[in-house]
């Protein structure tokens, strides 16, 4: 069932649209209103539905203004706007489109029309646990293990091989360096994002990125030691969720770090890949890095075990991972030093079309993990930007 709520200066047409919500059958019970004349804005940790209908009056622009708020606390949330005109004039289509806005319907509002926009909002997958299902972790069980090595060639071909749009999002400390692997030369990341937070959207997340050759997009990390000493963790899972709403898988990269303040993270990820070698060391941090897990909360289901540079004479030690941590290995790279160590120093991540073991190792873990993807139809002009809905 999906979420609703209702933005209204107007009882009346608010409780007739709260009738045609519930009579779609496809909302929960529980519906939130909010009254604009009366109501401060929200607060960035209250939760937003899935559907939000902005019940317009003479005045439009309030309505805008709380519907931009809504979508930057939860940018994967639907703006329906419930308009007494139909179509609405330019100005209004415009404005509407700034703020997000994506369905018009004309008032009285039917159960019928509401349905449709409803139905179509589902097939394509915006609701709260598909846009989780999004969020990969990619984590060290400590450091040295090449856990930013495996986040950046995944990425990779997640994007060039298996055909996704995906983000890698460098939250490594105390400095972040995937972007070397790749070659490139970030011009913003981390911190600028969390500095913009009271405008950060698809849009302006979009214009913090790096695009690689392969596709895959990046959000640089922290270029000095010190700047995570003035970023706040919370923050970061609302960028998160920005890049949710524009991508088709995000890969974040926490390096080796582990904290409880990245619980709301690691928590609500659809998986995390903990990267490890098979020695005595990396073991003996793996255990203890999976029951600090499991006290926050993780699902241990969600958590799968990356053997990273491993080789046949691993076997034993790989059976000892097995029975130690009572789960089996998810995926082995296999030890390939020289292409691994002169990707690294190239800048050049593992595109090889054939003939090498790592690489392809990197594509079938790429393919069980890419989702069905869901691609956005083209429109052309501001009117068919939106959907309309008449009376019926």
């Amino acid at each position: 069932m999906l979420t609703a709520a209702i933005v209204s200066g107007d009882t009346s047409s608010a409780a007739q649209l709260l009738a045609s919500l519930e009579q779609t059958g496809l909302v929960s019970s529980s519906i939130k209103q909010w009254t604009i004349s009366a109501d401060k804005l929200p607060d960035a940790g209250e939760a937003v539905a899935d559907i939000i209908l902005l019940d317009l009056g003479r005045d439009p622009e309030p309505f805008f203004i709380f519907g931009t708020h809504l979508r930057r606390i939860r940018p994967s949330a639907r703006l329906i706007a419930c308009s007494a005109t139909n179509p609405p004039n330019p100005q209004i289509l415009l404005d509407a489109m700034r703020s997000g806005v994506q369905d018009f319907v004309s008032k009285p509002v039917t159960p019928g029309a509401l349905k449709e926009i409803l139905a179509r909002f589902s097939q394509e997958g915006y609701s709260t646990a598909r846009a989780a299902d999004k969020l990969i972790v990619v984590m060290g069980s400590k450091g040295g293990v090449g856990a930013t090595t495996v986040a950046v060639n995944l990425g990779v071909q997640l994007c060039a091989h298996s055909n996704k749009r995906a983000v890698l999002l460098d939250f490594a400390r105390p400095l972040g360096n995937a972007h070397l692997l790749l070659d490139l030369h970030p011009r913003f990341g981390i911190r600028d994002a969390i500095d913009s937070l009271d405008r950060l959207d698809s849009h302006f997340f979009a214009g913090l990125l790096e695009r690689h050759k392969s596709k895959l997009e990046i959000l640089g990390g922290a270029m000095q030691p010190e700047e995570w000493q003035k970023i706040p963790t919370e923050p970061l899972s609302r960028v998160v969720n920005v890049a949710q709403a524009g991508f088709d898988v995000v890969l974040a990269d926490l390096g080796s770090h582990f904290a409880s303040d990245l619980s709301p993270m690691l928590t609500t990820a659809r998986m995390i890949l903990m990267v490890v070698e098979a020695n005595v060391p990396s073991l003996w941090t793996l255990q203890r890095r999976l029951l600090a897990l499991t006290g926050l909360g993780v699902d241990p289901d969600r958590i799968r075990l990356v053997v990273n540079r491993w080789h046949k004479g691993d076997e034993e030690p790989l059976k000892g991972i097995e029975k130690e941590t009572k789960r089996a290995v998810f995926a082995c790279l296999p030890n390939d030093f020289r292409k691994a160590s002169a990707a690294m120093n190239l800048g050049t991540p593992l595109m090889e079309n054939h003939n090498n073991v790592l690489t392809d190792q990197y594509r079938q873990l790429a393919d069980q993990l890419a989702g069905v993807s869901r691609g956005a139809s083209k429109r052309g002009g501001l009117s068919n930007f939106f959907t309309f809905t008449g009376k019926r």
